[in-house]
């Protein structure tokens, strides 16, 4: 599997958190807003950055804006 290996794959861009405002899930416990964020993996509509729990985790391109 694909997604075990992310940890340690090659940054592909580094994001800032701009909101932890979500409608679903409570993600200001793992996201932290005007922190920098590296991104291991990215899709259409999820970015997969290394959170505050220093695990990969998968959320929303619109918590976050390019640095």
């Amino acid at each position: 599997m694909i997604n075990q290996s992310w940890q340690n794959k090659e940054t592909i861009k580094k994001v800032k958190c701009v909101h932890t405002n979500a409608e679903k899930y409570m993600v200001n416990r793992v996201l932290t807003v005007g922190k920098t964020y590296e991104v291991k993996n990215e899709t259409d509509e999820f970015l997969f950055i290394i959170d505050n729990t220093g695990k990969v985790g998968g959320y929303y391109k619109d918590y976050f804006e390019e640095v």
